[in-house]
């Protein structure tokens, strides 16, 4: 595939539990964003909280509450529903930002836009 990054192996992911973290340029910027399974699905965002732009994960590479159903901003409570993102309860200004994953053949990779690429090296 065209724009695809490969970012980990599959079983480096658990269902709701620790994220795979990474770093993208978006919009420019380097940024960190998150990998995470929930209900055996891959899905990736920006680790940046909509409320207040700031990294979400209370430890690293934990973005699930207790419950596992959740992604929790640690600084405000925000949580986001961990398929698409969209804010679920608290002081949300909107949904995270989507990163488009694929899995196939044990392996799980990101993909690139316009406004998001690696980061060179």
């Amino acid at each position: 595939m065209d724009g695809a990054v490969d970012l980990c192996n599959s079983a480096d992911l658990a269902d709701g539990g620790l994220a795979v973290s990474f770093d993208v340029v978006y919009g420019g910027q380097t940024c960190r964003a998150f990998a995470v399974r929930w209900q055996g699905r891959v899905h990736a965002y920006l680790n940046r909280c909509s409320h207040v732009a700031m990294e979400m994960d209370w430890q690293p590479n934990r973005f699930f509450d207790d419950s596992g159903r959740w992604l929790l901003c640690a600084t405000h409570g925000a949580a986001y529903r961990p398929d698409t993102g969209a804010c679920a309860g608290g002081p949300c200004r909107g949904g995270l930002v989507k990163i488009t994953l694929s899995e196939q053949d044990g392996v799980v990779r990101w993909h690139t836009d316009w406004n998001l690429q690696p980061v060179a090296f």
